[in-house]
């Protein structure tokens, strides 16, 4: 009889405890792609190389330069607009890139058709 007992605990609770495995599995799984995105998502090459190594704030994202190479985590916003938001701020950009490739010609000039205003 206290065996019996014992099981119904241990069954009452086997349910809580997958769940609670379930979840912490999940939460792991999730939270690995989260700190890869915060990695360098955009790459830009400018026309003006700037001087040693700055950071650049524009727009909520954080670029940082070296020379002529910057690097951004991703933004929620088109690639077109991050890029003309950063030609904006430090002027034309010779390449802009995200994981999936260069931007396109056409977009590249309309992205430093705001550094020329």
């Amino acid at each position: 009889m206290i065996v019996s007992n014992g099981n119904g605990a241990v069954r009452q609770l086997l349910p809580a405890i997958l769940a609670l495995i379930g979840t912490t599995a999940s939460f792991a799984l999730t939270a690995v792609p989260t700190r890869a995105a915060n990695g360098p998502f955009y790459s830009a090459r400018l026309t003006r190389p700037m001087d040693g190594q700055q950071k650049v704030i524009q727009k909520g994202v954080l670029w940082k330069c070296v020379g002529a190479e910057c690097s951004a985590p991703r933004d929620a916003s088109r690639p077109v607009i991050v890029c003309a938001r950063l030609a904006q701020k430090v002027g034309p950009v010779a390449r802009f890139a995200t994981p999936q490739g260069d931007l396109a010609a056409e977009d590249l000039a309309r992205c430093n058709a705001v550094a020329a205003n």
